[in-house]
Parts: structure tokens; sequence; C-alpha cells
């Protein structure tokens, strides 16, 4: 496994893991890659809804063009600036501990405050010499024609922020005793991140941005749908290769003859995971060290291969379903079934009702499935088109 990019260069040139480039952390890599990945999806989308005449441009008027330097501009300057130089000189003298663990160092209230008064200093003298001498003085303010595409890099910014942010509360909900115990770790720690806690807020969310930006929800909901698949998938991989804690049950059945795929693909011990879970590797001084004994199953994994399934389907399928709402609901109905059957497998609370045992993840897909069947014959009977 890959806790950080030292590990992985590590596996490529031999180099010893733990130095600088362990800052850049394997899950918040791969989260970045499926952030962009996604923006990249839905441009591609909403261009094409927008030749086909389900979009359209708008335009909003008395929008602001121009803003002057003002004093609040510059005590905001001013305090990030500051909170900057009271951080940077304190990660740079506690390396070893920022390293090991970042967000316990960037959330800490420990810092430098000479540092944070010089560069707060330097950047309000700054700011308000500009401020002095900018000619244009007053606000602009005009009519501008804005295309969907336009649109993407704050939807991505809005998805990007409240998914993580709905899937840290959410992991929260499942693992309340894990924050009580430790309520900085579990909320700033990469690790723990319930993926439908994400999707809900951020559904939620964007609802609210497109409705006001008078977006057609529908078409909107159908261009992202391959989207959120691609996310997914790629997000799942970042899961996978730092060993966050997100992998199945022990799995100590044989592989059998028929899988055709590595060892390592039915039954997996995840070593350096980040996590630090299982028993210590024999030999290691390395920051991360532990592996799983007994193998379990590699569950992103099998979600990564998933989710590009569903990718593929959905990108078929969105120039051959004229009607708009039934992509999406296909989506939300393959999205319910992958992962309703995944959870069978996945190492998850579980709850005792009426003899079953099922995740919150389980019970909720369930209701994935419904609602995704329910409209997509609800949708294809209505035959929206515009």
């Amino acid at each position: 496994m890959y806790p950080d990019l030292s590990y992985i260069l590590h596996d490529l040139f031999g180099t010893e893991p733990d130095n600088a480039f362990s800052l850049v952390k394997t899950f918040g890599l791969l989260l970045f890659a499926a952030i962009a990945a996604s923006g990249w999806v839905l441009s591609s989308e909403l261009r094409r809804k927008e030749k086909k005449g389900q979009l359209r441009s708008q335009l909003e008027k008395n929008k602001l063009i121009y803003k002057p330097i003002d004093w609040k501009e510059i005590g905001i300057q001013t305090l990030v600036n500051f909170l900057f130089g009271y951080k940077i000189v304190f990660l740079f003298t506690n390396y070893k501990s920022f390293q090991r663990d970042p967000s316990e160092a960037i959330f800490s209230v420990q810092g430098n405050w000479f540092w944070g008064f010089l560069i707060g200093g330097v950047t309000a003298i700054y700011w308000i010499y500009q401020m002095n001498h900018q000619e244009q003085k007053e606000a602009k303010y005009g009519d501008i024609i804005i295309k969907p595409v336009d649109r993407v890099v704050n939807l991505t910014i809005l998805a990007g922020l409240y998914g993580i942010l709905g899937s840290k509360l959410f992991s929260v909900f499942e693992n309340f005793g894990d924050f009580v115990r430790d309520p900085v770790g579990s909320l700033f720690s990469g690790a723990g991140l319930t993926v439908y806690g994400g999707l809900i807020l951020a559904f939620i969310m964007l609802s609210r941005y497109m409705k006001a930006k008078g977006l057609p929800l529908l078409h909107m909901y159908d261009a992202i749908a391959p989207t959120l698949m691609v996310g997914y998938g790629i997000g799942r991989l970042g899961c996978h290769f730092s060993g966050d804690g997100d992998w199945g049950i022990v799995n100590e059945i044989p592989k059998p003859n028929w899988f055709i795929f590595p060892d390592s693909w039915w039954s997996y011990s995840y070593p350096h995971n980040v996590a630090e879970e299982g028993i210590k590797i024999a030999g290691c001084n390395w920051n991360y060290c532990q592996q799983l004994v007994p193998s379990v199953f590699p569950t992103p994994l099998y979600e990564f291969i998933l989710a590009f399934i569903i990718f593929g389907i959905l990108w078929i399928l969105r120039t051959r379903i004229q009607y708009a709402g039934v992509l999406f609901f296909i989506y939300v109905t393959l999205n319910g079934v992958e992962r309703f059957f995944i959870e069978t497998i996945r190492v998850n609370p579980r709850y005792d009702i009426l003899g079953f045992h099922p995740s919150l993840s389980q019970g909720i897909a369930l209701l994935l499935i419904i609602t995704g069947i329910i409209g997509s014959i609800y949708f294809y009977r209505k035959k929206i088109t515009s």
C-alpha cells in the first residue's frame, strides 16, 4: 500500500519512504484526480446537451464585473496571511510531527506569533498601498452571458466540498464512539469517509445551486450521473491504494479456479496501510508498518471496477435515452444494486432489524434501488425532452 507519495516513489525508484514526499498523501492525490476527472466528464456532457438544445446559455443582469480593493478585503488578506505565517514556520520546525499527522499539526493551536505578525503586517502594508493607488475606485456592474459549461468549476467545487463534508459527517454518525474518543482525529483524518453521506449532502446543495441559476434540473441530473461514477471509481482507488480501512471482511476462503485475476484481488493484507491496523511487518522501521492478518476482501478495488462498468453503461445510454430524468434514475438504481451487494462483504457497523443485520449504507442502497426503478419508469412515461 501507499499511504503517501514517498511509498509510491520507493516502489518505482527504490528511494527511502517517509521523506519530504510523504506530505503528499495518496488518498488526497486520488481524491484530486477524481474531482478533476469528474469535472472533465461533466464539461463534455454539458457541451453536448447545449448543442442538442437541452441546456441554454443564460443572461445574468447587473453582475459584479470589477470590485475595487477595500478595507474588508485587506482585513481578510491580512488574516489569511497571518495564519499562514503563524503555522508555516511551526510546521517546518516540527516537521516530523507534521509528516506523521498533517491534520493534527495544522489544526492545533500551536504556531509562531512572530512570523504570523510579520507576514500579516507586510500583507496589510502592501494591500493598503494598492488600495490608495488604484485608478478605479468604484465597483462596476454589467450584463453577462453564461454558458452551462461555464458553471463546471463552481459545480465541481461545490460537489467536492459538500461531498467530503457529508461523507465525514455521515461517518461520524456511523462511528460515533470513535468520534467521542478523538473528535479532532475523526473530523480531520483522511480516512473514515462514508460515500452516501457525501452524495446526499452534495445532491441537496447542488440542486439548490442549479435551481437558483435557472438550470433545468432533470437534464442537469442526467449530465451529472456518469460524472458521479467516474469520481466514485477513482475515489475508491484512493481508498484501496492508501489502505484507509475501507476494506472488506476477513476472507480465508481459498481462491476458486474460476477466479482468473491476481491473488491480491481475491484476498489482500493491505501492507503499510494508512489506517495502521493489523500486525507489525517483520523488519519494518517505517512510519506505516502494519498489515492485516488474516487477509480481507479488497472491496474498494471491486467498487472501482463496478463503478467503471456502470459508467460505461451510462455513457452508452446517455445518447440513446431521449427522455429527461431516466438516465439519472438508472444511475440511482445501479448505484444502489452495486452498494447493496458489496456491503455484504464490507466492514461496517450492523443493525439488528427483524433478524436481519444490514448496515446503514445497505439500507440506503435498498431505498435507492426502489427509488431508481420507480423514477426510471415514471420519467420514461412522462417523456420529457426539453
